[in-house]
């Protein structure tokens, strides 16, 4: 259950980045309370996770789909550019991520 309550608190990682994108500098209030509501739930999901998990392991993991998330939504809906540096960087995230995964099944 510890890895369902770390991505769901990824994904949550996720909308809380692109709220506040939305929230215009928090001159928007509807964007600006999603993109708060979104940030403490998704602490408190990792929080859950930490419970069984090791705290390096998930924080790299949460901070990291969270990032490769965001700059998927950057790409698709705001036309950030993207360069063979930035795929590169994204694979080698991850990559990053999946070993930090798989490692700490073993």
């Amino acid at each position: 259950m510890a890895w369902t309550y770390l991505f769901l608190a990824a994904a949550l990682e996720i909308l809380m980045g692109l709220f506040l994108k939305l929230n215009e500098g928090w001159s928007r209030p509807g964007p600006s309370i999603v993109a708060v509501m979104a940030a403490l739930s998704s602490i408190f999901l990792l929080a859950l996770a930490l419970r069984s998990l090791p705290v390096g392991t998930a924080y790299a993991i949460w901070t990291g789909v969270g990032t490769i998330g965001l700059v998927l939504i950057g790409l698709v809906f705001f036309n950030e550019q993207l360069s063979w540096t930035r795929v590169f960087f994204l694979v080698l995230a991850i990559t990053g991520i999946a070993g930090l995964r798989f490692s700490e099944a073993a």
